[in-house]
């Protein structure tokens, strides 16, 4: 029985979904298609133990909201004649479904709910790339392994235990890369690394982070981890705060060089967002003291030394259907004298879905990287202190397995030299 056999008990859920697919703890968003409940309640109904709408069926092709859902597991908790195997099944829905069952009237104990506490998800990733300054025929070609574990651990019904562990080599050299020579420009720890490591407690319209984990606008500026906390409030709208240490030596992704003093900065941001429908928005703010910043200058001057980063960014999305979308961001550190914008547009048509065999995506963006503002960057092909156009495409050929490929085009802002860069990774998910 395909995942996709369920549908919506009335017309009026499936109306009541369509303004509120964002909402996770909603009872009257969809299930996503591939999401393993499916499975098990495909298991349970082929096994007799959950009967559907009353009717044997589940009627079309549809996907199920998470009430329908919850009140099929209902059903299944009542029923004592069922094998080990369909009680732990249910059991594990149940966890899942834990709040929409509260809902229901359904009590879920201690041990349903905590099933499965500690989940391993990761992934292996093979990353190829070159970078060419066309103008003065230089050229670095390097390729990396990288493997990745996340485990998640649930302490209790609000609060869990999250990490990264990273470990990378060199296919080149067949080696580690401990002085970072590979390459030149590469950026491998071939060390296993615990990159982040955060206890998150989630409440009503209240989440608080503490460890090491992502700040706000990793996925345009500061894509890396600082140590802090952080606290957000609301749904629709929400307020974001956070405040720690932020590593800026060598062995992190920072863009600019320190020269002299302290390599670490005290880090405060906070953030606006919105988030409704089709369209979500922002707007941030990121303050780093530390001693000191090492500014790029236009021409020949003297960097600008200066002990203090303060960047405004402002972002949006919006999503038309279900294969197009635009998405953008603007970013000033007024600190800086030169090279102190950074902006990216983009449009996206569909896009790979790891669980999806056949699924693809292409894009289109510009972007303009002042190196003063793009500190942590999170693009392939145009860089840090670059401006240009990428095009880009994935597929997965497989499920959970992914393969990407970015072209750049540009300008290096401070030299005004041609660049082209490539990009090419191969992502297993597990």
């Amino acid at each position: 029985m395909k995942k996709t056999l369920v549908s919506a008990l009335t017309t009026a859920l499936v109306v009541g979904a369509a303004s509120t697919t964002f909402a996770a703890a909603n009872p009257f968003s969809d299930v996503p298609a591939d999401h393993w409940a499916y499975d098990a309640v495909s298991q349970l109904a082929a096994d007799g133990v959950i009967e559907g709408y009353g009717d044997t069926t589940f009627r079309g092709n549809q996907n199920i909201t998470r009430y329908e859902m919850a009140q099929m597991i209902a059903k299944a908790m009542a029923k004592s004649d069922v094998s080990a195997a369909d009680k732990a099944l249910i059991d594990k829905l149940a966890a899942e479904f834990s709040d929409e069952l509260n809902n229901l009237g359904v009590r879920v104990s201690n041990l349903e709910r905590n099933a499965d506490m500690v989940k391993w998800n990761g992934k292996a990733e093979y990353t190829y790339y070159s970078h060419r300054n066309k103008d003065v025929n230089t050229k670095t070609n390097d390729d990396q392994l990288l493997f990745r574990l996340e485990p998640s651990a649930e302490v209790n019904s609000h609060w869990h235990v999250n990490a990264r562990l990273d470990a990378s080599t060199d296919l080149a050299k067949d080696s580690a890369d401990v002085n970072r020579e590979h390459g030149k420009d590469s950026k491998q720890d071939t060390d296993v690394t615990l990159k982040r490591v955060w206890a998150q407690g989630n409440y009503d319209n209240f989440q608080v982070k503490l460890g090491k984990f992502a700040q706000i606008d990793s996925d345009s500026i500061f894509d890396t981890s600082f140590s802090g906390a952080e606290v957000q409030f609301g749904n629709k709208v929400t307020f974001t705060a956070g405040a720690g240490r932020q590593n800026m030596d060598n062995d992190s992704d920072f863009t600019q060089q320190f020269k002299v003093g302290e390599k670490t900065a005290n880090y405060q941001y906070a953030g606006l967002g919105y988030a409704d429908g089709k369209f979500v928005g922002g707007v941030d703010y990121h303050h780093l003291n530390s001693d000191t910043f090492n500014y790029a200058v236009k021409g020949n001057n003297k960097a600008n030394v200066e002990d203090n980063a303060n960047i405004w960014l402002a972002k949006a999305a919006y999503r038309f259907d279900k294969t197009n979308a635009l998405n953008g961001f603007y970013a000033n550190n007024t600190s800086a004298d030169d090279f102190d914008k950074a902006w990216s547009a983009q449009y996206s048509y569909k896009g790979a879905e790891a669980e999806n065999k056949g699924t693809w995506g292409a894009w289109a963006a510009y972007r303009y990287l002042g190196q003063n503002t793009d500190l942590f960057s999170t693009f392939d092909v145009i860089l840090a202190g670059q401006k240009g156009w990428e095009v880009g495409a994935n597929y997965a050929p497989f499920k959970n397995i992914v393969a990407t490929l970015r072209y750049g085009n540009g300008k290096d802002l401070a030299t005004d030299n041609d660049i082209e860069n490539l990009f090419g990774r191969v992502e297993v998910f597990f």
